[in-house]
């Protein structure tokens, strides 16, 4: 829209000072004969901007002038600061936060933008974590948009423990909690949580729903969470894993090695033996299984049994199939 590219140029100016069409045409991205005619309708409205000839001229705006915000405090500016764009994982998110920063920043008077300048140089925030498995929120957009406009949201799910089925629910609202991103929203069932990154084939649909009038996102999701929490009691297990399946898991889970008991007498040569915890047996089960051949569960037994007995039920399956 005409009206963002020219705020857009107005902040450019404020930022770099001086510019020419041609400089303004490559960081808009629009033709030369465009930017022209931006500066003309920015000074038409009322804007300073001077056109200077030249080999070294350009657009400018008047000494002094700026487009004004409201005024920070040392707090709140320090504050605004420490929230950094890269906290938020996403890169398409972390751009356009980028973005915003950019036109703050050139909208500061001279003084405050080198300090502010200065603070964020001394901060930098690594989301990652040492054993973070990587977030698809490619479908933020798609939920927000649903939230925004009180339409129902229909999106395939999967669970921890690996099973897939379609959802339809009533979305209330987003929470990122460090770096993962949940959708809380009204289902059949009540209120439901769910991550992001386990969602597939989202779509708004064109069902309006009345939202929950006194309905507190943050007040909600901060009882929800130690709901969760309890839920979520850690499963400690013992495995013994190949060096390959070690590798892998290492990815997003975090192995702590420990020494094998005198009982423990089935480890092959070569593999390891690590303390792993999950979010429930369903899925330690979900893994070890995965791994198949190259994963051994130690501990606890009842974990060892279940996966023994479903090893045994494939086999048989598998013999059944084949006429043996």
């Amino acid at each position: 829209m005409k009206s963002t590219r020219l705020l857009s140029s107005l902040m450019l100016l404020q930022a770099h000072g001086r510019l020419s069409s041609r400089e303004l045409a490559e960081r808009l991205e629009i033709s030369e004969r465009t930017a022209h005619r931006d500066m003309e309708a920015l000074s038409e409205a009322g804007v300073p901007v001077y056109a200077l000839r030249g080999a070294q001229g350009g657009w400018e705006l008047a000494k002094g002038w700026r487009t004004r915000v409201p005024g920070l405090d040392e707090a709140e500016l320090r504050a605004l600061l420490m929230a950094q764009p890269s906290a938020l994982g996403d890169p398409k998110l972390a751009a356009a936060a980028e973005r915003a920063f950019g036109k703050l920043m050139a909208a500061l008077p001279s003084g405050q933008r080198d300090h502010a300048a200065s603070i964020r140089a001394q901060v930098h925030i690594d989301p990652t974590g040492w054993r973070s498995a990587e977030e698809n929120i490619s479908l933020l957009p798609v939920v927000q948009d649903a939230i925004s406009r009180s339409v129902k949201l229909s999106f395939e799910y999967t669970r921890p423990d690996g099973e897939t089925a379609p959802r339809t629910v009533e979305p209330l609202g987003v929470v990122c909690k460090q770096t993962v991103w949940y959708l809380v929203a009204h289902a059949p069932a009540g209120m439901r949580t769910y991550r992001l990154s386990r969602m597939a084939n989202a779509v708004a649909l064109a069902i309006e729903f009345k939202r929950p009038a006194k309905f507190d996102l943050a007040g909600h999701w901060k009882k929800a969470a130690a709901e969760l929490g309890e839920q979520w009691a850690r499963y400690s297990t013992t495995l013994a894993l190949s060096p390959e399946a070690a590798k892998s898991l290492r990815r997003w889970c975090r192995l702590v090695p420990t020494e094998v008991r005198e009982q423990q007498t089935n480890v092959p040569a070569g593999w390891d033996v690590f303390a792993v915890d999950f979010d429930g047996m369903a899925e330690a089960r979900f893994v070890v299984l995965g791994y198949a051949a190259q994963a051994r569960v130690l501990e606890p037994d009842e974990l060892r049994e279940r996966v023994n007995k479903e090893i045994q039920a494939a086999a048989e399956m598998i013999s059944v199939a084949k006429g043996d």
